[in-house]
């Protein structure tokens, strides 16, 4: 396996505006999708985080999330599978729920930025809809409705140093990844892999 010397982002480029970095993708089965990424694409490996449970502004209402989320990095690009497990109301079932498509595919693409309240005024001001909203102390992230133009949503992601010391860590793992251990399990001691036969 060759290594790709990209990262996420020139982080000493301009940052003024939005940069693109990752492209969200919703399945059924998050280990199985991330081995199909590995074994098709040479993708990986995946770093599978803990299920997240949280609060969230749903469309005007109040919802909440309950997804698990594998991250892997290919060039300047960042792969996101999302697996989600709430029946109800979230961003996350609106692409079949709102929309009569399938469930599983492409579902936003992911803009980081340092002026997070001026983009969603930027998105505001074109008349999109904000379909959630997470906004703890650590960080801020919306999910724009721009399905009808776009076909997914755009997501708006709070640039944090600790965020991006995060996606440089995964890009340079990634960037030197010779093939093993393509679906890692993060634990506080460094990684696990799923047990025999459940990807």
């Amino acid at each position: 396996m060759t290594a790709i010397p990209h990262l996420p982002f020139d982080p000493t480029g301009p940052s003024t505006g939005p940069r693109m970095f990752q492209i969200g993708y919703v399945v059924e089965d998050l280990f199985a999708a991330a081995a199909e990424w590995a074994r098709i694409y040479e993708v990986g490996p995946f770093h599978i985080m803990p299920r997240v449970r949280a609060d969230c502004a749903y469309r005007g209402g109040a919802g909440t999330l309950d997804i698990r989320i594998g991250i892997a990095q290919t060039g300047p690009v960042q792969i996101e599978l999302i697996q989600p497990y709430s029946s109800g109301p979230s961003v996350f079932r609106d692409l079949r729920e709102r929309y009569g498509r399938p469930e599983s595919g492409v579902h936003h693409l992911a803009t980081l930025t340092a002026r997070y309240d001026d983009t969603k005024a930027r998105y505001d001001g074109f008349g999109y809809e904000l379909a959630c909203e997470i906004d703890t102390a650590r960080q801020r992230v919306a999910f724009y409705d721009t399905v009808a133009d776009f076909g997914y949503f755009t997501e708006v992601v709070e640039e944090k140093p600790s965020f991006l010391a995060n996606l440089e860590k995964i890009a340079t793992t990634c960037a030197n990844w010779d093939g093993s251990d393509p679906i890692r399990i993060l634990t506080r001691e460094g990684y696990t892999t799923p047990p025999e036969g459940s990807e």
